[in-house]
């Protein structure tokens, strides 16, 4: 790889243009067919599968305290997942998932980029309720990360009598100030930064990020499979409380290493350890690597990873009454897929916001279902914390709202607006209605411009409503300023 030698003092927007934007520069590999072929097996599923119908609550009494699993992918698109639409990818136990659940059509995440987002999940909160929900996100080196002292999922969880782990990505913080286990889960076992090498482990700073607690601990073997071994050895473990565990994946954020593509992965660990220390991120960006083949291959690799964990479960007996839900940290990137959605990683437009998000609770909820109602991050906060009997402290009210009613109770669903914000853009959905803006020439045509979308008519953000709807354009844009108005802001 041919590292330039000028411009190393990269912004972090210019790098996220660089890596997210700018990819459709990026030279692949070798030139393999578009995706992976369709096994026997899947194509028999896909056409066999029932049809969903529309969600409805179940209104069952509830049981207490079901245990409760939150698997996140990295940078997973919208459409990357065959039951979303994916033609190139399979992903026959993600879609197994979903049809023993809840497919949401309409789920978001908290923020266009990981670490906010992560925040939003883990505090119920808007990530600009505190410093470190500022960096979007948090580089590997900065003195930022969720302190301690705030209430989290996993705190609250436990003072309600839950076991707590963290199996993956954290991204909220470096050690010695910040992680998991001072945050509230009971253990660890993953990497604390952005980005790791999946085979090597090395980290964009070049060194090495795997960690048990938080003591280092040897693992060459590929990562995604090495997370699902750990989290299955959890599931099956002996429990005598109900639990909590984050299975935080990386795939499919780059390096684009596919599983078994050992020479890539050498090569990759050789130009991090030969490259300037100022470069090493720009190097493991991987600008150079990647393709549709290899892409396709790391969500595969995900998706077997997930149907081990799922096995466990199934053989440990905790399935009924256990929680699953699947979402990603944001949209996706290079390689990804998230039509009929404009937009990627690092935006506010629906595919940089809008995930694959799905929900299965045997004991309680349907098979075969959709859900359109739109719902984010911080919600998923609220309904585990209210299914689980806990409550957040007053001082550190949630964001997001919970979900119990509308999925158990036969409640309507939650009105209420979803509000997201970044520097140099804004968002706000009401309904079907998005308001949204952004810099002069960030997203053209419509840069500097406040604009309207009707989502359920123009999902793809095309047609601005706001010359025909000013007076609901100037609610909504009021809407967004009086909730940013109690947020902290960047600083100059």
């Amino acid at each position: 790889m041919n590292v330039p030698q000028q411009g190393l003092a990269i912004s972090r927007r210019a790098f996220g243009a660089a890596v997210g934007v700018g990819a459709t520069s990026v030279a692949g590999g070798t030139a393999l067919a578009a995706g992976a072929e369709m096994t026997r097996e899947a194509s028999a599923a896909r056409a066999t599968r029932p049809q969903e119908r529309p969600f409805a609550a179940r209104g069952a009494t509830r049981s207490p305290r079901p245990n409760i699993l939150f698997i996140m992918g990295d940078d997973i698109g919208w459409g990357d997942l065959s039951c979303y639409g994916a033609r190139h990818i399979e992903t026959p136990h993600l879609d197994r998932l979903a049809a023993e659940g809840v497919r949401l059509t309409d789920g978001y995440s908290g923020s266009s980029t990981c670490s906010p987002t992560r925040i939003s999940l883990y505090t119920g909160r808007y990530p600009q309720r505190i410093p470190a929900g500022l960096a979007e996100p948090i580089e590997d080196e900065a003195p930022l990360g969720l302190e301690p002292t705030h209430p989290t999922l996993a705190s609250l969880l436990g003072d309600a009598g839950y076991i707590t782990s963290m199996i993956g990505k954290w991204h909220c913080g470096e050690l010695p100030d910040y992680s998991p286990v001072k945050s509230g889960w009971d253990e660890f076992f993953g990497n604390f930064g952005g980005a790791l090498e999946y085979y090597s482990k090395l980290t964009t700073l070049r060194g090495y990020g795997l960690y048990e607690g938080e003591t280092e601990y040897k693992d060459l073997r590929y990562y995604t499979r090495v997370l699902s071994e750990r989290a299955a050895d959890f599931i099956t473990r002996q429990h005598t409380e109900p639990w909590l565990l984050n299975l935080n994946f990386t795939s499919a954020h780059w390096p684009w290493i596919a599983e078994g593509d050992m020479e890539e992965s050498a090569r990759l660990e050789r130009l991090l350890r030969e490259a300037p220390s100022e470069q090493s991120k720009l190097v493991m960006a991987h600008l150079d690597g990647g393709s549709l083949d290899t892409y396709a291959k790391m969500v595969q690799s995900l998706d077997r990873a997930v149907g081990e964990v799922l096995h466990a479960l199934d053989r440990s007996g905790q399935a009924q009454d256990t929680i699953v839900i699947f979402s990603s940290d944001n949209g996706g990137e290079r390689y990804s897929h998230s039509w009929p959605f404009l937009g990627m990683k690092h935006t506010l437009q629906e595919g940089g916001i809008r995930v694959p998000t799905i929900l299965r609770w045997p004991a309680h909820v349907d098979a075969h279902q959709v859900s359109h109602v739109p719902v984010f991050s911080p919600d998923w906060t609220a309904t585990l914390l209210d299914v689980a009997g806990a409550r957040p402290p007053k001082d550190t009210p949630l964001d997001g709202v919970s979900l119990a009613g509308y999925l158990l109770d036969g409640e309507a669903a939650p009105t209420r607006d979803l509000f997201w914000r970044q520097e140099g853009e804004r968002a706000l959905r009401r309904g079907k209605w998005k308001y949204h803006y952004a810099e002069t020439a960030k997203i053209p045509p419509f840069s500097g411009q406040h604009v309207l979308f009707d989502l359920e008519a123009d999902p793809s953000e095309n047609a601005n409503k706001g010359l025909q709807e000013p007076q609901l354009l100037a609610e909504l844009k009021a809407a967004w300023e009086d909730i940013d108005s109690e947020l902290l802001h960047y600083p100059s």
